[in-house]
């Protein structure tokens, strides 16, 4: 039997606060909640899911440089990293895996600083505006990917 294709999920700064902070912009959905759903629509589409959350830049450096030969594709939400961090799509890059952007608001309906997203460039695709079920779409999306990549 085929090994499941494997998903690393990242969430970067304050990502952790979901639920409380901001609750008339991210909702009041917890990230814990948002992980367990995740989960369950993962095993749904025949995927497994690693799910972490830093808010150290380095550290998602790390998670995403260690994703090569352990992952399959990488959903990110890098939340501010979006609009300052190089590193972050350098390191995308530098992995070579598919990669989701997913943002919880609208970022293109947000203040000026926050509609460029360097993540971006690297990324197969943008999910944004869609609250918590933009996890779920990523993880669809991702799983399309990974199915017609393996039919090519």
């Amino acid at each position: 039997m085929a090994k499941a294709p494997s998903v690393l999920l990242l969430n970067g700064p304050n990502l952790n606060l979901l639920g409380t902070r901001e609750p008339e912009v991210y909702g009041h959905t917890t990230l814990a909640e948002i992980e367990a759903t995740c989960r369950v629509r993962a095993s749904e589409l025949g995927l497994e899911l690693d799910c972490r959350q830093s808010n150290h830049e380095g550290r998602l450096l790390d998670w995403i440089q260690e994703a090569r030969g352990n992952h399959d594709a990488i959903i990110l939400n890098p939340g501010a990293y979006s609009h300052t961090s190089i590193a972050i799509p350098d390191a995308l890059k530098a992995v070579g895996l598919p990669v989701v952007e997913l943002h919880l608001s609208n970022i293109h309906k947000r203040e000026p600083f926050r509609q460029k997203s360097y993540v971006s460039a690297v990324a197969e695709g943008v999910i944004c505006g869609f609250g918590p079920q933009g996890y779920v779409l990523a993880l669809e999306a991702v799983a399309q990917l990974l199915k017609t990549r393996r039919e090519a």
